[in-house]
């Protein structure tokens, strides 16, 4: 399966190299490089300036060393990035989606209802609770180890630890 490194955050801002210090609100964001995803951070200060073109954003802060290391992502990002990927074809970014819909499904947000093949792929109907839009969901038919290695990746994504 391919796969692709994610960074860390550097603790600086991508758009004035400036240290983002513990307490400091920011923006993580991903890019899509055309292969891949690459997470960047932006000052408040340089996203509300020059509002740098993003794939998906959210807004986060630096947390106290003092803190404990927050294991959550809010569930609106977790939406987001979802419909986001709607109309995605490539490999990488359709098994995120797949991935993102499992643990949709897990915290009882999505709601599979059926399935039909198509081109020789088995697609899922799902839908949001307490919405009628129903969203097309391709199973990549991932083993055990993939849906892993794609939660690992994703994990590093949204988290982006410094």
């Amino acid at each position: 399966m391919e796969q692709w490194q994610v960074d860390r955050s550097s603790g600086k801002c991508m758009g004035t190299g400036k240290k983002l210090a513990p307490g400091d609100e920011y923006y993580a964001a991903l890019i899509d490089t055309g292969v891949s995803f690459q997470r960047c951070d932006y000052s408040c200060e340089y996203w509300e300036e020059h509002q740098p073109k993003v794939y998906s954003f959210w807004k986060t802060r630096i947390p106290e060393p003092s803190e404990k290391k927050k294991m959550f992502v809010d569930d609106g990002i977790l939406i987001n990035f979802f419909e986001r990927l709607a109309d995605e074809r490539e490999q990488l970014k359709v098994n995120f989606r797949f991935v993102l819909a499992l643990i949709l499904m897990r915290k009882r947000m999505l709601k599979y209802e059926d399935s039909k093949v198509e081109e020789g792929k088995e697609i899922w109907k799902m839908r949001f609770v307490r919405e009628t839009d129903v969203h097309e969901v391709v199973n990549p038919r991932l083993d055990d180890e993939q849906i892993e290695q794609v939660s690992h990746e994703l994990s590093s994504i949204l988290h982006g630890e410094l």
